[in-house]
């Protein structure tokens, strides 16, 4: 079967690779056919990190973090690439009773069981069972071995373990392409924005956008859909309109203090302007990739606005159910932010565009059938 894998910066290709096979009772084999690209993908895609990388970590300016997660030379290739996906459940083992074959899911981008203590907690991208018992940082598709066996999402068939847990349904009459980010992006952006808005009953938020470029999008128009005022700050023109058409401001700079931000920049400087912009007691939420081991957090500062730096890989299972009962209550549009849909089988090339966010299509086998599986 057909799996696409980065190669090098530049390049990527379809691979062969064995077809999946049930192993555990729990497992479910999936058919994605609708593929967002993660803003961390654009890193590797676009510029020859590798050799760079490793000279840093050698050097001591990475952090040594990141080689636990995609290993001594990151993002070296050749790896299965992708971890945003909607898929058709194909085949269930006897131990799988949520979903059913014909049944539309999405698959969370980071493996977890479900049951663990980290998982109760909602922390299942820190699932013991599959990264503190199996010794790895994190277990996820799409980043290489050093995550595990897991492949990627843009291929033609997917193993996916802990099914019952792991595959959350639709529901139904919700666009596949609407949800294409749920699995990660959309599910960051919530994250950084909803608990934190129910929390207070509302506030102004901002979004410090461009480098995670699709999260911070979602979170502005997440915000401004539970009725914040919110400034959306990008050098993009392109981005500006987008977040403008979900109903944020795009201000050149700052205007007073706020309660809510969201550093999607992805360097250090973003995070310090953010923390200055808080009001007191405000909280920030980074979801970038911050690969220094110096990014002078102004501590002090925060220590008198008594401000909150929240920062962490994302969790998609914990919240998905509450995002995509918000998304089918509402109709809220998150294929907004899309800006290039292209065929499957142009994955090579359309993943590697130089744009916002790309999804990547196909048509499912067959339509969907109502009451197959359950909402969990």
């Amino acid at each position: 079967m057909r799996e696409l894998t980065f190669v090098r910066s530049g390049r990527l290709a379809w691979h062969e690779r064995p077809a999946p096979r049930l192993t555990e009772p729990g497992d479910a084999i999936v058919r994605p056919f609708i593929a967002g690209r993660c803003d961390g993908d654009i890193l590797p895609l676009h510029r020859p990190v590798s050799r760079v990388m490793q000279a840093g970590l050698m050097l001591g300016l990475i952090d040594p973090v990141v080689r636990g997660i995609c290993g001594p030379v990151p993002f070296r290739g050749p790896f299965a690439i992708g971890h945003e996906c909607v898929a058709e459940v194909l085949e269930t083992g006897p131990g799988v009773t949520n979903v059913r074959p014909g049944r539309r899911v999405i698959v969370p981008w980071s493996i977890s069981c479900g049951i663990c203590p980290s998982c109760l907690r909602g922390l299942t991208a820190k699932c013991d069972t599959t990264t503190r018992h199996a010794g790895r940082t994190l277990a996820a598709f799409g980043f290489g071995s050093a995550c595990g066996p897991w492949g990627g999402m843009i291929t033609d068939t997917l193993r996916i373990p802990h099914a019952d847990h792991m595959l959350v349904p639709i529901p139904h009459g919700v666009p596949a392409l609407r949800v294409a980010a749920a699995g990660d992006n959309l599910a960051d952006a919530w994250r950084a924005v909803i608990p934190p808005l129910t929390a207070r009953g509302g506030g102004r938020v901002l979004i410090l956008g461009g480098g995670a470029r699709s999260i911070g999008l979602y979170a502005a128009g997440l915000a401004a859909a539970h009725g914040a005022t919110v400034d959306y700050l990008d050098e993009s023109a392109t981005r500006r309109r987008i977040a403008e058409t979900l109903g944020a401001r795009t201000p050149r700079n700052l205007e007073g203090r706020y309660d809510i931000a969201v550093e999607a920049t992805s360097r250090p400087a973003g995070i310090r302007r953010a923390l200055r912009a808080l009001a007191p007691g405000g909280i920030c939420t980074a979801v970038g990739y911050y690969l220094a081991t110096g990014t002078r957090v102004p501590l002090m500062h925060m220590y008198a606005t008594d401000a909150t730096l929240h920062l962490g890989v994302s969790h998609p299972r914990a919240v998905l159910p509450d995002l995509l009962d918000f998304v089918d209550r509402t109709g809220f549009p998150a294929e907004t932010v899309t800006t290039l849909t292209a065929d499957w089988d142009d994955a090579p090339s359309a993943y590697q565009a130089r744009t916002t966010k790309v999804v990547l299509r196909r048509d499912p086998i067959a339509p969907e059938r109502p009451g197959l599986g359950t909402s969990h």
